[in-house]
């Protein structure tokens, strides 16, 4: 999935942020065994590379929230 690096994902509310982050940690963990995600938000500070990584993954995880809001309030069928 291809983000925009333009976008400011950084505009969410730390609630927001924190929900995002709780639907992600756990894959991004167990793609990256030797990493944690609090670890790439540090250096996501000084990275350019882990910034992007960083935003790609909340990226997934803003599409995640989407398609579980659609599914909500789409009526059964």
């Amino acid at each position: 999935m291809r983000t925009d690096p333009h976008q400011h994902l950084d505009a969410a509310g730390a609630w927001d942020r924190t929900y995002l982050e709780s639907l992600i940690r756990e894959d991004y963990e167990r793609c990256h065994p030797d990493d944690t995600l609090d670890d790439l938000k540090r250096r996501a500070s000084f990275s350019k590379e882990d910034r992007g990584l960083l935003r790609d993954w909340l990226a997934v995880a803003a599409a995640r929230a989407a398609a579980a809001c659609t599914a909500k309030a789409s009526p059964p069928r």
